[in-house]
């Protein structure tokens, strides 16, 4: 009975957060789309446009995830079961974003943006995705959805903290907008790094790679910005070549 709860759960809430979504920007939710929004904070670590387009994406992952989830074999899966509160939860703060963001409650979208990383990381770590061997199912299924967001939500979160230092005016210290973005651009090769040291992870790669190619289209009159920008893609790519540690990995999964 518990895991057919945890099931139903799951595809509730993603259902929620679908039909939350696409109110955003059917209504527009308070009047404004979140495109919109965001293009009115000034910032250089947004990307262009046609990039926000890997949210379709996602989401097609997130409900062949749901579907197989719910599947009476999948009922006592102990990985499905270790995940599933994780699941609910990021969710929710996907939903919950959403509403913040749109009704311009600003600091509150960060709290949100963070409770829906720190999920997508205990979902990831629980799976033991680059470590543990799964069926071709579960990996396209279950696993690739999963790398796909966790990647793309790392881009939302730094994406978020930006928005919100210029939404309170803060001054960087007094360093430029330009040096403050390339030590930015510098923390997020730091986590692919990390990633692929441990999981060599190249979904994860692949989608940080879409989001600063974005970057760079979106401020390619920005000399300051196109060539930092160029030059951490060409870092982030040749991370994937990194020898892994993957301590404690049972097989290093094939990249799909």
């Amino acid at each position: 009975m518990k895991d057919t709860l945890r099931q139903i759960l799951i595809l509730l809430s993603l259902l929620a957060t679908l039909f939350v979504n696409g109110l955003a920007n059917a209504l527009p939710l308070n009047g404004q789309t979140t495109a919109e929004i965001s293009d009115r904070f000034e910032v250089f670590f947004v990307p262009a446009g046609y990039v926000f387009s890997i949210w379709g994406l996602i989401y097609l992952g997130l409900m062949a995830f749901a579907i197989y989830q719910a599947l009476p074999a999948q009922r006592s899966n102990p990985r499905l079961q270790a995940i599933g509160g994780w699941v609910v939860l990021a969710n929710v703060a996907n939903a919950a974003w959403i509403f913040l963001w749109h009704y311009e409650q600003f600091p509150l979208t960060l709290l949100a943006m963070l409770t829906l990383l720190l999920s997508l990381i205990a979902i990831y770590l629980k799976l033991g995705i680059g470590r543990q061997q799964v069926s071709l199912a579960e990996r396209w299924l279950v696993h690739l959805p999963f790398r796909i967001y966790l990647g793309w939500i790392t881009v939302a979160t730094v994406a978020n903290v930006t928005d919100l230092l210029k939404y309170l005016d803060w001054d960087g210290f007094g360093i430029s907008p330009e040096l403050w973005f390339s030590l930015v651009l510098t923390a997020v090769l730091a986590i692919v790094i990390a990633v692929n040291l441990t999981r060599r992870d190249a979904v994860f790669t692949l989608v940080i790679l879409w989001a600063l190619a974005g970057i760079a289209i979106k401020h390619n009159s920005v000399r300051a910005v196109v060539v930092p920008t160029w030059l951490t893609f060409a870092l982030v790519s040749a991370s994937m070549l990194l020898p892994s540690t993957g301590i404690g990995r049972v097989r290093l999964e094939k990249d799909v």
